[in-house]
């Protein structure tokens, strides 16, 4: 996983002082690693018959459709309220200042799929969390989590309970 990390690159003091921010933006313009980087994330779930991709707004869109091509799945944006042209369901969350909302068509979907939710990175484990209440309202089988990176320190990972998780990079 060193290929990988060495694609990232630290800034420093953003988006506000205090936080090392990982830009993956180096990763996604090198052809090899974006692919190590799907091959990575799609590992643990290749044998598990997911039948949806569901990438979370924004980042998780980067990922999200490639992954879905590599376990053979279609992909299901989540998104922030009013960008989906669809009726759609919603769910509110708590983020460290306040409030957020994600929202999903209410045909993306149902009951039996086997659903894969896929972003760029697990912090607080929140908006990971709010997705999987979507997902499950929905009737859907939630699979597990597809990260590429882990920020551990934060423990979003608790957040998931006991679904499977997976981060290719773990800080």
């Amino acid at each position: 996983m060193d290929v990988l990390k060495n694609m990232i690159r630290d800034i420093p003091d953003f988006p506000k002082p205090g936080i090392l921010f990982k830009d993956i933006t180096p990763l996604l313009a090198n052809p090899q690693g974006m692919r190590l980087a799907i091959q990575t994330m799609a590992e643990p779930f290749r044998k598990m018959a997911i039948n949806h991709v569901v990438g979370i707004e924004s980042r998780g869109f980067m990922f999200g459709p490639a992954l879905a091509l590599e376990l053979g799945a279609g992909f299901v944006p989540v998104r922030k309220p009013g960008k989906l042209p669809f009726r759609t369901n919603s769910v509110s969350y708590e983020l460290e200042y306040g409030v957020d909302q994600l929202e999903i068509h209410q045909d993306a979907v149902r009951h039996p799929d086997r659903v894969l939710i896929v972003d760029d990175v697990i912090a607080t484990g929140g908006t990971a969390k709010a997705t999987g209440q979507l997902v499950r309202e929905l009737g859907a089988e939630l699979v597990g989590f597809a990260f590429l990176i882990e920020l551990s320190f934060l423990k979003g990972r608790e957040k998931l309970g006991n679904d499977l998780v997976h981060a290719s990079l773990i800080y």
